[in-house]
């Protein structure tokens, strides 16, 4: 496996765009078009949110017959809770490119983000969509990245090369989410290309069982959004034999390059949530089943106390404990050891005798990474969060003015 630049574009056949529309506030980009330059098979991943945006009933029912050559997103507005006019300029999106493009309004997938419950200015829109069409670019992956934040403080894109059925495989992504963001999805927006050859009941099965152990297990302040899309073309350009089943060696090297790539974008992710100062891991290790697992470790991620602890530097190690039995996973206090890093805080559910100064000294890193071991069984689990700063509260208070 070898990491490469180009994010999106890395992979043969895609090109992409990010422009400034005039959609927010400030003079930033806030359209970007991803294209390929033939139909690829498609995939998606959605909100479980029941309060779910326009954008996705229009990609779910693009995605019907599993293909799709464009993808368009818009950044500052999040077209939910807007109704039938809603569900009017989502298509109205997608028929907007589709012209552009010369191409079926089916064969487009939309997505956007950003403030609930106004409206698209359409003329706008649809001004923005002319101008990234005619700036479609095989280098335009960094800009595609840029345009799709909100309130990220920087674009997330990564790419990286593998071996599939002894063909040069590419797989490309962008992601943006900074809040809203817990299990099961959130204001998170994921696009990723590759040149795979793969069937669609195949990609779909990949993509469903990547964003389970990546997307799924991503949360920054336990709020799930309306608008969560992960989005996935494959272009077939590799030309390795096709991977027609969820199974054998071909398949499972696709699925380690496609988790390699949403893992590396998950950890930017939390690393940029609101406010954020570091990245923290939580490592759960032989829970007695992989729901218990789970359980253990959003309790601990999605934690305030736990959150501040990291923020202040403060080996606190009985809000983890207080927070491993609010979750409701079987286990015997007395059985577990909590360690930062690899240096103990708990042992046998008690202090390790662990030096102050020096788990002070390992929590002030750009990275903390919680492992707790339950020795009830033999499940594993890891789930990426941040700390909690004061901007947290700052960046939200003012998120509309």
């Amino acid at each position: 496996m070898k990491q490469i630049e180009g994010g999106i574009t890395a992979v043969q056949g895609v090109q992409a765009a990010g422009i400034c529309a005039g959609i927010k506030k400030a003079e930033t980009k806030d359209i970007a078009l991803i294209y390929t330059d033939t139909p690829a098979t498609a995939a998606g991943v959605f909100t479980t949110n029941s309060v779910t945006a326009a954008p996705v009933l229009v990609c779910r029912k693009h995605l019907s017959d599993a293909t799709a050559q464009a993808i368009i997103v818009n950044s500052g507005n999040a077209n939910a809770c807007t109704g039938d006019l809603g569900m009017t300029n989502a298509h109205r999106m997608a028929a907007a490119t589709a012209d552009q493009l010369d191409i079926e309004e089916e064969e487009v997938l939309v997505a956007s983000t950003g403030v609930i419950g106004q409206q698209l200015q359409m003329q706008v829109i649809e001004n923005g969509i002319q101008m990234a069409a005619k700036t479609l670019s095989s280098e335009g992956g960094d800009d595609a990245a840029e345009a799709i934040m909100t309130t990220d403080t920087f674009p997330k894109s990564t790419a990286i090369e593998i071996e599939v059925g002894g063909k040069t495989v590419r797989i490309g992504g962008i992601a943006k989410g900074a809040g809203m963001i817990a299990p099961n999805m959130a204001t998170m927006l994921s696009f990723l290309t590759t040149d795979v050859n793969i069937n669609s009941d195949t990609l779909q099965s990949a993509l469903t069982r990547v964003v389970d152990n990546t997307y799924n297990l991503l949360t920054v302040d336990t709020d799930r959004s309306t608008n969560d899309t992960v989005l996935i073309l494959a272009t077939g350009n590799a030309e390795n034999t096709e991977i027609a089943n969820a199974s054998g060696r071909d398949y499972e090297a696709f699925c380690d390059g496609l988790m390699f790539v949403c893992t590396e974008l998950v950890k930017m992710l939390a690393r940029d949530g609101e406010g954020a100062t570091k990245l923290v891991e939580v490592v759960i290790k032989q829970a007695k089943n992989k729901e218990d697992a789970e359980k253990t470790a959003r309790a601990v991620a999605e934690s305030p106390l736990v959150k501040t602890a990291v923020f202040a530097n403060d080996a606190n190690w009985g809000r983890i404990m207080m927070a491993i039995g609010k979750s409701g996973a079987a286990f015997d206090p007395y059985q577990v050891d909590v360690l930062l890093g690899d240096y103990p805080l708990v042992k046998n559910g008690m202090d390790s005798g662990y030096d102050e100064e020096k788990a002070t000294q390992l929590f002030d890193n750009d990275t903390v990474r919680i492992t707790i071991d339950l020795r009830a069984g033999d499940a594993e689990i890891t789930m990426w969060t941040c700390d909690y700063s004061y901007d947290y509260i700052r960046i939200n208070a003012d998120y509309r003015t």
